[in-house]
């Protein structure tokens, strides 16, 4: 029996489940509470991304600092085929109120929440994203993404799949410098 495309939708977030809302997480990296959480009231989009670096939290926590920087994940999609930064640049950490990111050369979105080592929550084009790092050892890191916004179900189907190729790309590079940087 075929279904037509709203049905097919409405079945995929009946749990709350969407196309892409997961990449490297487990289960309880998704029930963990996110500071993004606070900032969206029933978000329509939440997808979860996460990879393990061996690295300790001091050795990821700057590059996740500096994506103020730059995006780090596909820079001639994101940022007009300017490379980000392969080395630390001694960036201050970030406080609440700067600017989250940098694309393009454009300075996009603000940062509404940080804990510096633990957390960094901004919002950029109506979404609201946490990047979340958990110890594992002392030389093991847990860095988590949690992405959340309100939109309609369309958008949010898009933005899941869109997301979770940008954002792979992103974790990914950032353990990678992590671990390739750690002193």
């Amino acid at each position: 029996m075929s279904t037509t495309p709203e049905v097919e939708s409405h079945r995929l977030l009946e749990d709350g489940r969407m196309i892409g809302d997961r990449w490297g997480v487990s289960n309880s990296d998704i029930a963990r509470s996110y500071p993004c959480d606070d900032f969206v009231t029933s978000p329509d989009l939440k997808v979860w991304r996460g990879v393990t670096v061996q690295a300790p939290v001091g050795a990821v926590w700057p590059w996740v600092a500096q994506v103020r920087l730059a995006p780090y994940s596909y820079d001639w999609i994101d940022n007009l085929g300017r490379r980000s930064p392969r080395e630390l640049v001694g960036l201050p950490e970030p406080h609440v109120g700067e600017r989250f990111t940098t694309a393009g050369g454009r300075k996009l979105g603000r940062i509404v929440s940080v804990d510096p080592g633990e957390q960094l929550t901004g919002t950029i084009m109506g979404a609201v994203m946490s990047y979340v790092l958990v110890t594992q050892d002392a030389d093991t890191t847990r860095l988590l993404l949690k992405v959340v916004m309100r939109t309609n179900r369309w958008v949010a189907l898009g933005l899941s799949v869109g997301d979770l190729i940008m954002a792979r790309r992103q974790l990914q590079n950032l353990k990678r410098l992590a671990e390739r940087h750690q002193h």
